[in-house]
């Protein structure tokens, strides 16, 4: 089935946020700090008050003595040392001093945007800029500036997991012992939509309403009413057509409250639109963390413990998710698909005058895929092993397998998995290809990345069939689409499991005035438990139907065969399809008690475990040493999701992840000034992602030799595969193509040629010494 919901987005009939025009809105602009780290001493507004189109001008100061509450952050988690919490207030304006370059100061607004914007460019604030620390390595060192002078260092917290005595011992008792320092670069999600919000406000009943670009409806109704000290009932929170989140749409924002404070205060809708300069400064980022890994292996290379240590950056304040990233969402995937017998891992989350980091596609188990995945190959390198021997001697090959930090695998096959990506990589004929290059002057890389994660995100949700007076079905679901393709795919299951065509069929998500919960997207959740879901409610349908169809054609409830949409008795001629049979229930008054009279039902499913998306990437790469220029030249996958209810949409998700994750590798990174804290990278003309022209084709393979028990499809997850295999692919490519130990991402061209330069090497390759990739 291809995506139904494609007609609208490519003919340009899509309902975004900035297509919705509410009566009488008025625009929001917010001002926000020149400076990483600065007091402010003054703002004056009433020059701006009297300008034309001018309603409103709030300040910190307004925003306190209107007693409106701070933005949460998820805090309370095992493994979280509660003592070393340090957790300073977030409220939607800056009251005394500002954090980071781009933290809102004020929030201005007028009859149009272009009245607000250029009253916002004529406040006169006066600040007393101080030092700043946006450098990660060094934020927790004793002499820097601290963010929150109040506190005695810039750490957030420690959190800590796993059993530090066996990896003690196992190191202690160990034939060898690896060890690898790496960043994993922060970057910019960049979604095509930009985030934007409307907020309503209803004097009469005391409500509001919020229109907004993002996701999760249920969670920002339930944060926000708390903000506002009101009951969820009197919120309404509605999201129409996302373009795209990658996880920054998640957090609760400042701008998101600020819409529903001022349309208070000025009895008008109000409108926010971001800009993508705005993006850049304000948008949650990902990633961005230090890490010294250590490996402990025998005399024949069987892994035997594996050490994490990790700074994690939480830029200037604790957004929504960050403490869940690096922690929580990360240590659930640690050591990948490798047998590792005792496992450690220490995070200090660290402050810096930088913009706060959140979730980014894969949240967590990205950093720890490229984290073992990197260090295998290391480990391979020091040691003298073949990498992809390493990797199939350490594989689990025994299920279910409890990890070291006591997660369940519940199944997998990452055996043939390997195999298949392999042979379909031609690894064999690698040597010929890197001979073929050096006479072109240039030197060919391969890499492997054998990854596996988690499917996570809240662990139950709601879906309910609806069938309407018209011969129509609605279907609701708790889960939320930002461009994935849930329409499509729920509309499938429809047909699979009710014989109902896709036309008759209506989809509803992401309106809390029409789905009671939901728990939205996040973890590539929903095949897995809005799926579920909407199974199990398809299910009670059919056991309704069997009553209903037993009195009605005078049968037993089990003599009841059900194909293409039409119940029919067994071994007879009489048939009744589920459209007519709801039609039936609805019209007869005269139904026994027995008999259901509607076959609309709402159905929650709860997982009975965690999933474990896994796979194998190899990419193929050319370095130009002269110019520092990789170009990727080949690029295989094969992906174990499950069972594949979508080919179509399975593969799209693969693929978008890929080329995220290759843009981590190659391109993307966030760069600070180090002396003063101003952002360098703050549009697309600094930040690089991927064009058509930085990719090779993407075919992806399925393995579906292991589908999972844990839910009733036997999915896995998609959505977050791609980033997590990408990166440690490609960076091992290049490190194999280089002859190097290792080189942090992004592997841009000028970190290629000081590399190549400093191992001595250029355009006369004859006399260059050369690793064999012995694949």
């Amino acid at each position: 089935m291809r995506r139904k919901e494609d007609a609208r987005f490519i003919t340009g009939t899509g309902r975004y946020l900035d297509d919705i025009v509410v009566d009488g809105e008025v625009h929001g602009v917010v001002v926000r700090s020149p400076h990483a780290n600065a007091r402010i001493v003054s703002i004056d507004c009433d020059p701006i008050r009297s300008l034309p189109g001018v309603l409103a001008v709030f300040t910190g100061r307004d925003y306190v003595a209107a007693n409106m509450g701070n933005l949460a952050s998820a805090t309370a988690l095992d493994g979280l040392d509660q003592t070393t919490l340090q957790h300073p207030p977030r409220r939607a304006l800056a009251v005394n001093a500002v954090r980071y370059v781009g933290d809102p100061v004020a929030f201005v607004v007028a009859e149009t945007r272009n009245q607000a914007v250029d009253a916002a460019e004529m406040l006169m604030i006066e600040y007393e800029e101080l030092p700043a620390i946006v450098e990660l390595g060094r934020a927790l060192d004793p002499d820097v500036p601290r963010v929150w002078p109040e506190f005695e260092s810039n750490r957030a917290f420690r959190f800590t997991k796993g059993g530090e005595e066996a990896v003690r011992n196992a190191f202690a008792d160990a034939a060898h012992v690896v060890e690898l320092e790496l960043v994993n670069n922060r970057v910019a999600p960049s979604p095509l939509e930009p985030r934007g919000a409307i907020g309503v406000f209803d004097a009469d009943e005391q409500s509001y309403t919020l229109y907004l670009s993002g996701h999760n409806v249920h969670n920002h109704r339930s944060q926000l009413a708390d903000l506002f000290g009101i009951a969820q009932e009197r919120l309404t929170v509605i999201a129409p057509d996302v373009g795209g989140s990658f996880g920054n749409k998640n957090p609760i924002y400042p701008e998101t409250v600020l819409v529903l404070w001022a349309a208070r205060e000025v009895g008008r809708p109000v409108k926010w639109v971001c800009t993508r300069s705005e993006a850049f400064l304000m948008d949650a980022h990902g990633r961005d963390h230090v890490t010294k890994a250590r490996l402990a292996l025998d005399r024949d290379g069987t892994f035997l413990a594996l050490r994490v240590e990790t700074i994690a950056n939480m830029g200037a304040y604790l957004s929504t998710n960050g403490p869940i990233v690096p922690t929580v969402a990360s240590y659930v995937s640690m050591g990948g698909n490798y047998a590792i017998p005792a496992i450690f891992m220490q995070v200090d989350g660290a402050f810096t005058n930088t913009t706060p980091l959140d979730s980014y596609r894969g949240a967590g188990r990205p950093e720890s895929a490229y984290l073992i995945e990197r260090l295998v190959d290391v480990a391979a390198r020091d040691l003298g092993f073949d990498p992809a021997d390493l990797r199939r001697r350490n594989f689990i090959r025994e299920f279910p397998y409890r990890t070291a930090l006591g997660m369940t695998v519940d199944c997998g096959d990452f055996g043939t998995t390997f195999r298949m990506a392999t042979e379909a990589a031609a690894t064999a004929g690698f040597e010929e290809r890197r001979r073929a290059a050096r006479q072109r002057g240039r030197l060919r890389g391969i890499g492997i990345s054998s990854y596996t994660e988690v499917t996570l995100g809240p662990p139950a949700d709601h879906a309910e069939i609806r069938f309407n007076d018209d011969g129509t079905i609605t279907v609701i679901a708790g889960t939320h689409s930002t461009g994935q393709g849930h329409e499509t795919v729920y509309l499938q299951l429809v047909n699979e499991h009710l014989g109902l065509p896709p036309e008759l069929v209506e989809f509803v998500q992401s309106d809390t005035r029409h789905v009671p919960s939901g728990a939205g997207h996040g973890g590539s959740r929903t095949l897995n438990i809005g799926g579920g879901a909407l199974v199990r409610a398809a299910r009670e349908v059919h056991a309704k139907a069997r009553v209903a169809v037993a009195h009605l054609l005078d049968v037993e409830p089990d003599d009841i065969d059900f194909r293409d949409g039409l119940y029919t008795a067994c071994g007879t001629n009489r048939s009744v399809g589920i459209l007519e049979l709801a039609a039936r229930l609805a019209q007869d008054p005269e139904l026994p008690d027995t008999v259901p009279r509607d076959l609309s039902t709402r159905s929650r499913y709860e997982r009975e475990g965690f999933s474990f998306p896994n796979g194998c990437h190899v990419a193929e790469v050319e370095v130009d040493p002269d110019t520092g220029r990789v170009v990727l030249v080949a690029y295989t996958v094969v992906d174990d999701f499950g069972r594949i209810v979508n080919p179509l949409l399975a593969a799209g998700q693969a693929q978008g992840g890929i080329a995220q994750g290759i843009g981590q590798a190659l391109l993307e990174q966030v760069v600070y000034d180090q002396a003063s804290g101003q952002p360098l990278t703050g549009s697309f003309m600094d930040y690089a992602i991927p064009r058509a022209d930085d990719l090779p084709p993407l075919p992806v393979v399925f393995n579906e030799n292991a589908p999972t028990a844990t839910n009733p499809l036997g999915t896995k997850g998609a959505g977050e595969a791609g980033a997590t295999g990408a990166p440690p692919a490609v960076v091992n490519a290049v490190c194999n193509a280089l002859n190097i130990r290792h080189i942090d991402m992004p592997l841009t061209p000028e970190r290629i040629w000081r590399a190549a330069k400093d191992a001595g090497l250029g355009t006369d390759l004859a006399g260059c010494r050369l690793t064999q990739a012995r694949l």
